[in-house]
């Protein structure tokens, strides 16, 4: 085990843990979407979301080893001070709407806007248009989806949680350039320390902290030692 090593639940040595924060309204899907990634489950019975939850799932990037905490929050507008809260420490962000609902879309502006006041600038956000396999109610064109994405500088895919259909795909995504950021912050921390003769600025493994403030001097996409 490296120095400053965390374990998981299985005793495997924990390389860094990242928040990614599931937003979009109300009966988008954002609960079946974390279901399938985390557990690979849908439930037809799912009730909406009450205050925050979170689950986690650890998979493997440029052989590290990356545990995903993601917290799923209700949409309601009767919640949104839970929600803005939450934001602390995520790295990474799905706004989700459902490609049926016009208005799920339209809101998506303002989930964007208080995203964005609330959390690091370097936060990695995929918009997700979710129920991907009910294209017959389609209201919302890919295209308008497209072009919304390219605007606002954020990843975009279309899912199916019923069907699992790039479900994996957009996680994945998301985790892998939330690590590339990281490494590559890492090293030039690293780099700046070693050409100024110091230590090491970020020693061992390092871990973003779900829930925890940054140092003042740091983003929150910059990893904090353990």
């Amino acid at each position: 085990m490296s120095r400053g090593g965390s374990h998981g639940e299985v005793g495997q040595r924990i390389d860094y843990v990242f928040k990614v924060v599931l937003i979009g309204d109300s009966a988008v899907g954002k609960s079946q979407l974390l279901a399938r990634f985390a557990r690979n489950e849908f439930n037809l019975d799912s009730k909406a979301t009450i205050g925050v939850e979170f689950q986690t799932r650890t998979l493997n990037i440029d052989k590290r080893t990356v545990k995903a905490q993601i917290w799923d929050t209700a949409g309601q507008e009767r919640y949104r001070a839970v929600t803005s809260a939450y934001y602390r420490g995520a790295v990474g962000a799905m706004l989700v709407y459902d490609i049926t609902k016009r208005q799920s879309f339209d809101h998506v502006v303002r989930w964007l806007e208080e995203l964005r006041a609330h959390a690091d600038q370097n936060i990695v956000i995929m918009l997700i248009g979710n129920k991907s396999d009910l294209g017959t109610l389609r209201a919302v064109p890919t295209e308008d989806a497209k072009e919304f994405a390219e605007r606002e500088n954020l990843f975009f895919m279309e899912t199916s949680a019923l069907e699992a259909t790039n479900v994996e795909s957009a996680f994945t995504t998301v985790l892998t350039e939330i690590y590339r950021i990281v490494s590559k912050k890492n090293l030039v921390a690293n780099e700046e320390s070693d050409s100024s003769g110091g230590s090491s600025l970020l020693k061992g493994t390092k871990i973003v902290v779900p829930g925890q403030e940054p140092p003042p001097s740091s983003k929150a996409t910059c990893c904090m030692s353990s």
